[in-house]
């Protein structure tokens, strides 16, 4: 059933984000993900646990974790990427939404929804160039991964991380994690850190807050 959406919260929403525009937001700390793409197993896990946090139907994937394959024999690679949301610095989904119902929270820029907002307009969608947006025909909104942030104000982290059984997949201030001064086991001590994998989109369009430990043949040249 589609949900009941208050019109009249919605105009002056967007009455508001039309006389103020919009305002870039730099948060008093960033945080972010890290996945280390030589150890997942693609075994899932994370996927299925997101699903169930946020009561997805079959379709939507907040999580997607991505097989990739390539090489010639005898010198074949296999890894996975798993991406969300990457709560970027300068989301490209934010400036889209017509009601101001994507927002950036300020104490650790989290890009949530508010689906009250929400017309499904689906703007925001096609504006993400990772595919983070995930329109729900049901209940005509956008949703998407909000980094669990009932757990995250509660102390606890993401149930996508809490599930990885390999401890592959992480959250942390997204500077920590790139200076690799954030303690996390998914990366070891002597491991690099990148910001941009294959088939991954660039970085450079909105500085995602993610990073991975990379496949020897994931790494993006240049």
């Amino acid at each position: 059933m589609a949900q009941v959406l208050d019109k009249k919260k919605i105009r002056e929403a967007a009455a508001k984000v039309k006389a103020e525009g919009y305002a870039p937001v730099t948060p008093d700390v960033q945080w972010g993900f890290i996945h280390n793409n030589v150890d997942c197993i693609g075994c899932r896990a994370c996927e299925i646990a997101c699903k169930d946090k946020n009561g997805l139907a079959p379709g939507p994937r907040f999580r997607r974790v991505q097989y990739i394959e390539g090489g010639t024999y005898p010198e074949v690679y296999a890894f996975k990427v798993n991406m969300s949301c990457n709560h970027c610095a300068q989301p490209a989904c934010l400036p889209t939404c017509p009601t101001g119902a994507i927002f950036k929270r300020q104490k650790d820029g989290i890009v949530d929804i508010d689906s009250t907002l929400c017309i499904g307009c689906r703007r925001c969608e096609a504006a993400c160039p990772f595919g983070a947006p995930q329109y729900d025909p049901a209940e005509n909104v956008v949703k998407k991964c909000n980094m669990c942030v009932d757990e995250m104000d509660a102390g606890r982290k993401p149930y996508c991380v809490m599930a990885c059984m390999m401890r592959v997949l992480d959250v942390g201030p997204i500077e920590e994690l790139r200076a690799g001064t954030y303690e996390t086991k998914a990366r070891g001590p002597n491991e690099e850190v990148v910001r941009q994998v294959k088939t991954m989109a660039d970085p450079n369009l909105t500085n995602p807050s993610i990073v991975f430990v990379p496949h020897s043949k994931g790494k993006v040249e240049g």
